[in-house]
């Protein structure tokens, strides 16, 4: 990844996922109630008294949510005063991305490892850390990466990458 890409940055800026997908997540607290989102909370009194977070903030951070698809908002059946949060099929996609950043943050932020630890459901042993493989599931370091243009990838390769 040492050779640079000239790339247009300031065009790119406004179509670049990367800060798009920063957009929808916001800041340290999003992060934490998405955290307890995974670890099942559903109700706003459960993350305000879990998270001790402040009412406005976490209802601005729930709304975030919703409007970017990543929390479902809906009324409980059986009284339709309560609500609940749940993640939808894109907010647990966002599990890698979460658990990649807290590996990152126990290596070279805290140097902690975490507790609780996120195991297998099946042996009970703890998750490998998060790596970047290639198409055929090599694990690349930097020095196996490099950006490429789109629009610079054989045709073949351009639809697989979408």
């Amino acid at each position: 990844m040492g050779e640079k890409l000239r790339e247009p940055l300031r065009q790119l800026a406004t179509q670049c996922s990367l800060p798009a997908a920063l957009e929808a997540m916001g800041e340290r607290w999003a992060f934490l109630i998405l955290r307890a989102a995974f670890n099942g909370l559903h109700h706003f009194e459960e993350f305000q008294s879990e998270l001790g977070i402040a009412r406005n903030i976490l209802a601005s951070r729930l709304a975030r949510f919703v409007e970017h698809g990543i929390l479902e908002r809906r009324a409980l059946p059986d009284d339709r005063r309560k609500i609940e949060y749940r993640l939808t099929d894109k907010g647990f996609a966002l599990l890698p991305t979460m658990v990649a950043l807290r590996q990152w943050g126990e290596r070279w932020e805290t140097g902690v490892a975490a507790s609780p630890v996120l195991v297998d459901e099946r042996d009970g042993r703890p998750i490998r850390p998060v790596r970047v493989l290639s198409h055929d599931g090599r694990e690349l370091d930097k020095d196996g990466l490099k950006w490429v243009l789109r629009e610079d990838l054989p045709q073949d390769q351009a639809q697989a990458a979408e």
